[in-house]
């Protein structure tokens, strides 16, 4: 056994150096630390090299002659052999050795790539396993063309860390450096991101930071990476404030910067952030964003933090001298049950909370529908205000994978709305003040299931979860068996389908996606806007919704109409109008709009929408108004 120091840069996991591999690890628990290397058979070659203590538990060295493709192991104590916690690979999976991987094995083609302003994205949420029929990066990549025909410009990957088996939603990853193998691997990922920049195409990487998967977590052999002071739904709570906690958040955070500067991620979503728990004077979230935002800075390129929460807490994205964490933006759960809610008259479980047309609009005007009121569904006060946060901070959508997979059968919109309800989803989300947001296979009306799906080898586990399933549905009374989480078969029968968007009711829809996000692209009053350029109206009898932005000399009204019957409102302004788009237009499976294609305001003048419907106008410029004076008389 030889001891050897060397000098590199001090971050966590291998450093491959040009003659040999540098390791630094976080291990206060143990006395020593030694790397041990595995032959492509197994067995053991050279013995081992013991790493030199640093302080605080950290431990680093280096060992001369190692190369690329090395697997390795961590020797604790002379008696415990663990993969590394900050492997960059685990080509045998979450219990097998470690490997080094060589960082500059991809040659990136993206330096002209500076990234995108938040407020253009149109964020297109993607499960790797489920999204193409061979579940890979590669598949994704194949599948570039049609998203940019679609106009998307940021795809957000579900988890990509290393999970057990081939089959998870990713929150269960346990290796937070290393990418999934059976999805194709680091250079999977690499080019993938590089595959999307060059499209025009943002990439967000969802990652967890409130808990890791129980099996294949070995963190606890090495320091006090979890606490038993918090808990959360999936287990015992990161330790994020406790004795060591300092390890554990270079650990977080490190990881953080490592999608950014490794992988050319372009922001993070930071999975169910109220599952982190952090009383310190410096909060976590606080720390790890404004890292990723200085180290974007230094890259030059465009680099986000988006969280979902359900604590509709603005803190979150508030900037740091209003004692807010500085975030850029999160997930609005609000919106989306307010939303689904009207459209599905659904009352189980957090829904009861919703129903009433009202909180959509206040939904549009403020952000959160709860800000501090009564919820029957928690049995408390939830929320605080947000309603002078800009609209850009917000992501909405109509489905995700949460709201669709945690749902018994999986049961996307498309399976009991019918066709002008789908539409009005759509016109409701994208023509949104918000950052919206598709869920795979959305855009045409997908009819597969997206269930929840595990690969887990522990029996006792695998028990655990199908249990668990049973008990979160409780509160919803929903009937029937639950769909077997461990099966292959619901992993297959969550696959979708994209060549649906060619055929029928799918066609049409896909068309009015594709129409939706094209006018929202070209007219920037359409888009993000900020609070006082947006006015959120209703009739006072109907659940009709008036929607009127102005930016600069751009004037658009968009018209939501969730009732049953024809509603007819005043055009506001004075002046002519074009008439862009009537979701109940023949062109779109409706039945006929009520509309002309170009109007002008007069004294009591009415505009009739159809039921179930979305009606946009834009405002015409002076040159047509000059050029159509005649008609308009």
């Amino acid at each position: 056994m030889k001891q050897v120091c060397h000098s590199a840069s001090l971050v966590l996991g291998p450093t491959l150096l040009q003659d040999g591999v540098f390791f630094r690890v976080w291990a206060p628990r143990t006395a020593t630390v030694a790397v041990r290397q595995i032959s492509d058979k197994g067995s053991n070659q050279d013995g081992t090299i013991e790493l030199m203590p640093e302080e605080k538990g950290y431990f680093s060295g280096f060992v001369p002659c190692m190369e690329a493709g090395t697997l390795y192991t961590f020797l604790l104590d002379n008696r415990l052999e663990r993969p590394d916690p900050a492997s960059r690979c685990q080509p045998q999976g979450v219990h097998g050795p470690s490997q080094v991987l060589d960082p500059s094995s991809h040659g990136w083609m993206d330096s002209d790539w500076h990234g995108r302003d938040l407020a253009d994205f149109i964020i297109y949420e993607i499960h790797v396993g489920t999204f193409t029929a061979d579940g890979t990066f590669a598949g994704v990549e194949h599948k570039l063309d049609y998203l940019c025909e679609l106009g998307i410009t940021a795809v957000e990957l579900m988890p990509v860390a290393q999970f057990p088996g081939g089959r998870n939603w990713g929150y269960d990853g346990v290796y937070l450096y290393a990418v999934q193998t059976s999805y194709g691997g680091a250079d999977g990922l690499k080019s993938l991101v590089d595959a999307c920049h060059r499209q025009g195409i943002a990439v967000i990487l969802d990652v967890v930071y409130n808990h890791l998967g129980p099996e294949g977590n070995y963190l606890h052999a090495f320091g006090p990476y979890f606490t038993d002071r918090y808990r959360t739904p999936w287990g015992d709570a990161v330790n994020f404030d406790g004795p060591g906690s300092d390890g554990v958040r270079e650990y977080i955070v490190g990881n953080a910067l490592f999608w950014i500067e490794e992988y050319h991620i372009d922001a993070l979503r930071l999975d169910a952030v109220h599952g982190i728990f952090d009383f310190s004077a410096r909060h976590i979230l606080d720390e790890l964003g404004e890292a990723v935002h200085q180290l974007g800075a230094t890259l030059g390129r465009k680099t986000y933090v988006i969280a979902e929460s359900d604590l509709n807490d603005s803190r979150l994205i508030r900037p740091r001298r209003e004692g807010g964490y500085g975030l850029d933006a999160q997930w609005n759960d609000d919106f989306h049950h307010a939303l689904h809610t009207l459209l599905t008259e659904e009352e189980q479980g957090y829904y009861q909370d919703f129903g009433e047309f009202e909180q959509l609009c206040t939904a549009f005007r403020e952000g959160f529908v709860y800000t501090g009121q009564f919820s029957s569904y928690r049995q408390r006060r939830h929320g605080n205000d947000a309603s002078d946060i800009s609209p850009s901070r917000f992501v909405v959508c109509s489905q995700n994978h949460d709201q669709v997979g945690n749902r018994k059968d999986g049961d996307r919109l498309a399976e009991y709305l019918d066709l002008e309800r789908l539409k009005l989803a759509a016109g409701t989300v994208l023509f949104s003040p918000f950052l919206p947001l598709l869920f795979m296979g959305e855009e045409y009306g997908e009819t597969a299931p997206f269930h929840y799906f595990v690969s887990h080898s522990d029996t006792a586990l695998i028990q655990a979860v199908r249990c668990g399933r049973k008990e979160e549905f409780a509160a919803f009374n929903w009937e029937g068996e639950v769909v077997d989480p461990q099966k292959e078969a619901t992993f297959q029968g969550s696959r979708i389908n994209t060549g649906l968007r060619l055929h029928g009711r799918h066609g049409l829809l896909y068309g009015f996606h594709r129409r939706l996000i094209a006018l929202r692209q070209k007219h920037r009053s359409l888009g993000v806007v900020s609070r006082q350029d947006c006015s959120v109206t209703r009739t006072k009898e109907w659940p009709l919704l008036l929607l009127t932005r102005e930016v600069g000399p751009c004037r658009s009204l968009c018209i939501l109409n969730f009732g049953t019957v024809p509603l007819a409102v005043d055009l506001p302004w004075p002046g002519g109008w074009d008439l862009l788009l009537d979701s109940s237009g023949s062109e779109w499976g409706g039945p006929g709009t009520l509309l002309p294609g170009r109007t002008r305001q007069e004294e009591g003048a009415l505009c009739t929408s159809n039921p179930l419907s979305v009606v946009v106008f834009l405002a015409a410029d002076k040159k047509w108004l000059q050029a159509n004076q005649t008609e308009l008389r």
